[in-house]
């Protein structure tokens, strides 16, 4: 008995230590912002209806994660069931929670799909595809919404995030990069070569080489699995409108919070804190720990300020555990269970058979 304990306790350590990181690093924002007395004041006051909406609409973003997916995988697979697109999502949010720089959450949903019985292959496909509309999608929503809001911020937050500026531009030039590969990859090639000396004599890249053979495997996997999905519009046309809807009911979270606190409705608009959210989100994206524990806190303070005021503390709690605790919880429960339901030989055979 003892043994087996142990023997979980010692498989889920990282996760765990991940976890308690996350939480540690939430609790010394709460007391270092006088957050315990705040969030005491505010309690009575909470509007359960906002924040029920808030829960529900995180729910609803995870059902839309396995849904696109399940778009794609239906797309090589006419047997793929929802219940296993579902458990994939769920598992690539739950490992994307706990790695750092996320980038545990689309090697396991490839494992979890090969042991439902998909090619490895397709699968890897399939993620790739899906991971580049998402960024393809995202990049365009947050250039809008920041083209629209940019003045707003720069008038109200100090020192405006000169990072999230370059993540939008560094994210744009990958996804420019992709479609030149797919047009042309010798003179997508010359591009890169060109830019990675130009980088390096600024000393602005010290390993030119690796970084080139990085990115150039990276654009031949997307281009080969763009060959393989194809380019039907009846695909791509529901991934991005879903999509869409997805990333927006994510940017309305913070807005739900608000409203949950009682604090007025006049004073802000819901597409400025989506604009305030893809900040925080660029932002984030650049901290290399699990969950972008202390990035995400810090940039959710610095963009949503200017709205919760002195509940900004209170707000921050509650975002995360909505958007964070919540897909980690969640993520296990529902990567489990799939990875239990879905590993029955028979269903296995019938998928390969049909690969």
């Amino acid at each position: 008995m003892l043994k087996k304990l142990g023997f979980k306790i010692k498989r889920n350590l990282f996760p765990v230590i991940t976890c308690s990181l996350a939480l540690i690093i939430l609790l010394i924002f709460l007391f270092a912002n006088n957050g315990i007395e705040n969030l005491r004041q505010l309690i009575p006051q909470i509007q359960g209806v906002w924040l029920l909406a808030a829960l529900a609409t995180a729910v609803l973003t995870m059902l839309l994660e396995g849904l696109t997916l399940h778009l794609f995988c239906r797309h090589l697979y006419s047997k793929w069931t929802y219940g296993r697109s579902f458990s994939v999502g769920m598992t690539g949010l739950l490992y994307s929670a706990i790695t750092p720089f996320s980038t545990g959450g689309q090697p396991m949903q490839i494992y979890a799909m090969r042991k439902m019985g998909m090619d490895t292959g397709k699968a890897g496909s399939i993620i790739a595809m899906k991971t580049l509309s998402y960024q393809v999608i995202m990049v365009t929503y947050a250039l809008i919404l920041m083209c629209l809001q940019l003045g707003f911020f720069i008038k109200n937050v100090t020192n405006l995030a000169f990072i999230t500026i370059i993540g939008l531009i560094s994210n744009a030039a990958f996804i420019g990069l992709v479609f030149l590969f797919t047009i042309s990859a010798k003179g997508t090639d010359r591009i890169l070569h060109f830019l990675l000396r130009w980088l390096y004599r600024f000393h602005l890249c010290r390993h030119p080489l690796r970084r080139y053979h990085s990115i150039h495997q990276q654009l031949s996997m997307f281009h080969n699995s763009s060959k393989l999905m194809g380019r039907s519009w009846k695909l791509y046309v529901p991934v991005v409108l879903l999509t869409i809807l997805q990333i927006s009911l994510t940017g309305s979270i913070p807005y739900m919070i608000y409203r949950s606190f009682g604090l007025p409705a006049e004073n802000v608009q819901l597409i400025t804190m989506l604009a305030a959210q893809q900040f925080v989100m660029m932002v984030s994206a650049f901290v290399p720990l699990p969950g972008a524990s202390g990035g995400a806190e810090g940039s959710f303070l610095m963009f949503f300020r200017t709205f919760f005021q002195d509940t900004i503390t209170p707000a921050i709690l509650l975002w995360r555990l909505i958007t964070y605790y919540l897909n980690i919880l969640l993520g296990a429960i529902f990567s489990s269970w799939g990875g239990k339901r879905y590993t029955d030989e028979k269903k296995i055979a019938s998928l390969e058979n049909e690969a």
